[in-house]
């Protein structure tokens, strides 16, 4: 017995139902086959019948060019023969194309339709002995055209027996068709005789009589025929009938017929008139025939309703019955039915769909709409037990709805708590950042300046880590620039805030400009992933930066040399970073991918994770175009990109001076990126804490290149946007011990006294009085670095002091207070607790990188 209601249902309808399937069936399958045997004799009909005609109107035309080359053998009629034999044989070709195809139909149509075909074949083979015998000359004229005459009859009758297979009304008229063809062929019959007997000069007795026959038989098949066709073939038939070139020829027929056997008869009608004559009317009537075939041919439809008939009348009836039975059988059960199972598929929708999608936006932290998702009264209002389980389910899901969104705002409650301790966290942080950075300058030792390196670093990731947590709490970090900033800087402060940076190598990155509000997204981003590339490859191995233009932007390829994952793990990974919508804080290791896939969606940006050639994992990072500005650097980036470990070494650029070198000493710990130009004034250091001066002007080369270390020229490598000149940024040369004080001049004396007027100026709100230009005071001499021996100092690389893991000051070398250290990328606009960050000059680094 069947358990659900759907199959008691249908076992109540099954017993009637299938027996009138059964009856309609049996209809069904006999109509079928009799449209089955219609269409395939419908198909021999196309495959033989135009290829008969064809070949019967060439043996036609054959015979009458035969005829007359027999009567007077002159080279052009014999030139025509030739050509009627060539148009013969290819309409003999065509035939045989056509019994091919159709052949099996053919034999499975009628018994002796193949029979008549294997006899037209046979003629056709025959014709090359028939023309051997006009080529000789010597055969009988009348046997000759008998001959041909007995072929075309081979044709009709292959003809009529295709005609007679139809049993349809459209095979009345394709026997009509048939009919007039004959009346053509005698109509050809007769110019056969008479053009042979115009051109020997006399008619015999036996082509006058068959003259005569074919003439009688044409008319009477004309005059019972035609009436048959169909109105349209009909009048085109009548068309050529009422003529003037149709009783012209009649004329010449009962003239020739009333000058009986003899000379009198060939001579009847003059040669090449009836010539014209004959063969505008044969054509005229190949024509009709033609088009009277095609639209019997075209009318034998088999799916037509004169073609179906009783059964198919039957069968359509039929199913009309079973429809009406099955539609009245389901409409006593259908409510239930219908009730039951949309009951059951929003139970299984709800469950299925709808709860667990919403369940995801609220993890997003998005609004649902709990009306929209689950309204009221979607199930009726509970007129059956059917209504109220409905009602039941729905109020489930609302109360499964509130209970979640009320989750998740306590969850924005706690995500707003975070974010507050972040940037509080972030607030304390640059402040021991710019206390560190007093420390580092106001101390000289290297092991002292070692540790606070090394602090320095770790309080950089711990800012990012700040920054993560922002991120993931659906808020945006504090810093930000308004200015472009060179790719180049972006990459190297991403990499300054791993921890093993040494080993990252950063190669040829192209020469762009970041748009200013992206520059902390993708410096975080960038930061995210070389970490991971650091953490999960061996300590022994490099991991390679690149970034190269492609055409849909900037592809930042991050390579490592680890052990790899897995497909699925990769898959995954991949996942995450794509199309992650709810962040499982549970799983703690993959914080780090949620991040970068928020950044990456709040930029637009494209990051992929694959394996490398090296045997670890790539990270492509695609910049679309729109992160970008317009133009870029004033040098290439290649060239401040040619060291490994950019971020993590010390880079060296040497320039020449007649007096002295200055060593530059590279050390990143956090990135510190120029900020705008328009925030100079709001930048600007305290008093009694400028920054120091660069260098001096460039001079003339010392006469031993390798007697000291290369010095550093004053904003030589400073971004375009911080250059000053000296007017707008007094200098400030440090003073160091036993060295003695520069005598001011009088313009420098004036142009410190306007600077005071001026800013006493601003303090009082009025406008301040022009400045004087001031020269600069001439440069300082700074200590000399002794050559070390064993070519340690050879201007490749400079040996560091410090005995701990990155030692980022040269050897010899005394580190004086407010010392810029090239590759250090500066913080951008300070936007938490009003912390105004120093002014640093970016110093482009050039040469071979130090390593520790």
């Amino acid at each position: 017995m069947p358990r659900s209601v759907r199959a008691k249902i249908v076992a109540l309808l099954m017993v009637p139902v299938v027996s009138l399937i059964a009856l309609w069936a049996f209809a069904t399958v006999t109509t079928a086959r009799n449209v089955s045997d219609l269409q395939r004799l419908k198909d021999v009909n196309a495959t033989l019948v135009a290829p008969v005609g064809d070949f019967v109107s060439a043996v036609q035309e054959e015979r009458s060019a035969a005829a007359r080359a027999l009567a007077s053998p002159d080279p052009g009629r014999q030139q025509t023969l030739r050509e009627r034999q060539r148009a013969t044989d290819s309409a003999a070709v065509a035939l045989r194309d056509g019994i091919d195809s159709g052949s099996a139909d053919a034999e499975t149509a009628d018994a002796q339709l193949p029979g008549r075909i294997d006899r037209l074949v046979h003629d056709a083979d025959g014709l090359a002995a028939l023309r051997g015998r006009v080529d000789g000359h010597k055969p009988d004229r009348d046997r000759l055209v008998a001959d041909y005459t007995g072929l075309i009859e081979d044709g009709f009758a292959t003809v009529g027996a295709l005609t007679g297979l139809e049993k349809t009304a459209v095979s009345s008229e394709a026997r009509v068709v048939l009919e007039l063809s004959r009346a053509r062929e005698a109509l050809a019959h007769e110019d056969a005789v008479l053009g042979a007997a115009q051109l020997s000069g006399r008619m015999s007795p036996g082509q006058f009589d068959a003259f005569t026959g074919a003439v009688h038989t044409r008319r009477a098949l004309f005059t019972a025929a035609v009436d048959d066709l169909r109105p349209r073939d009909a009048a085109a038939y009548h068309r050529i009938l009422d003529g003037a070139a149709y009783r012209e020829l009649r004329a010449a027929e009962n003239a020739v017929r009333d000058a009986g056997a003899g000379t009198r008869a060939a001579t009847a009608v003059l040669a090449v008139r009836w010539t014209d004559v004959s063969d505008t009317v044969l054509h005229d009537l190949r024509t009709a025939q033609r088009a009277a075939s095609t639209g019997a041919a075209r009318d034998a439809d088999p799916l037509t309703a004169g073609t179906l008939g009783g059964p198919g009348i039957a069968v359509v009836l039929g199913l009309a019955g079973v429809l009406l039975s099955l539609l009245i059988s389901v409409k006593i059960g259908r409510r239930l039915v219908v009730e039951l199972e949309q009951l059951r598929n929003s139970a299984l929708r709800v469950a299925r769909r709808d709860l667990p999608a919403s369940m995801r936006l609220l993890h997003a932290g998005k609004k649902v709409d709990i009306d929209a998702v689950a309204p009221l009264g979607d199930r009726g209002t509970g007129r059956d037990e059917v209504g109220q389980v409905g009602e039941a389910l729905v109020a489930v899901h609302r109360a499964a709805l509130q209970a979640a969104a009320g989750r998740a705002e306590a969850l924005s409650g706690i995500s707003g708590v975070y974010v507050s301790l972040a940037r509080r966290s972030q607030l304390l942080l640059h402040r021991q950042l710019a206390l560190l950075d007093t420390m580092e300058r106001r101390t000289e030792d290297p092991v002292e300046l070692e540790d606070l390196f090394r602090l320095d670093h770790l309080t950089t990731r711990m800012r990012r880590h700040a920054e993560s947590l922002i991120i993931l709490s659906g808020a945006a970090p504090g810093r930000g620039w308004r200015h472009p900033v060179p790719l180049l800087d972006v990459v190297r402060a991403a990499v300054a805030e791993v921890e093993d940076f040494p080993r990252v190598e950063v190669h040829s990155v192209v020469d762009a400009r970041l748009a200013g509000g992206a520059v902390a997204d993708l410096t975080h981003l960038l930061a995210e992933l070389v970490e991971n590339a650091v953490m999960f490859s061996p300590p022994q191995t490099k991991v390679q930066v690149r970034a190269e233009r492609v055409g849909a932007g900037i592809a930042v390829e991050i390579h490592d040399r680890g052990l790899g994952m897995g497909k699925e793990a990769l898959d995954e990974a991949n996942r995450r970073i794509q199309d992650a919508e709810e962040i499982d804080l549970l799983d703690t290791e993959q914080l780090g991918l949620f991040v970068v896939h928020r950044l990456a969606h709040r930029r637009h940006v494209k990051v992929a994770l694959q394996p490398s050639v090296y045997g670890g994992i790539t990270a492509v990072v695609l910049v679309p175009d729109a992160l970008f500005a317009a133009g870029a650097d004033e040098e290439p980036a290649d060239a401040r990109s040619t060291g490994p470990a950019e971020a993590g070494a010390s880079l060296f650029h040497r320039r020449r001076s007649a007096a002295h070198r200055t060593p530059v000493a590279a050390a990143p710990r956090r990135n510190e990126l120029p900020p705008a130009a328009a925030d100079t004034a709001a930048e600007q250091p305290a008093a009694g804490h400028r920054p120091p001066a660069t260098a001096a002007q460039p001079s003339e080369a010392a006469a031993d290149p390798e007697a000291a270390l290369p010095r550093r020229v004053r904003q030589a490598h400073l971004a375009p946007e911080l250059r000053t000149s000296p007017d707008q940024r007094p200098e400030w040369v440090p003073r160091t011990e036993g060295m003695p004080a520069p005598r001011r001049s009088p313009e420098q004396a004036r142009a410190t006294t306007a600077s005071l007027r001026t800013g006493w100026a601003r303090g009082r709100g009025d406008t301040p009085p022009p400045q004087a230009p001031r020269r600069e005071p001439p440069e300082q001499p700074h200590p000399q670095v002794p050559r070390q021996p064993n070519g340690a100092n050879d201007g490749r690389r400079l040996p560091l002091r410090g005995g701990g893991r990155r030692r980022l000051v040269p050897v010899g070398v005394r580190r004086r207070r407010g010392r810029y250290r090239p590759g250090r990328l500066r913080d951008g606009p300070a936007r938490q607790a009003g912390r105004r960050p120093p002014r640093y000059p970016r110093a482009r680094r050039n040469g071979v990188a130090a390593r520790p």
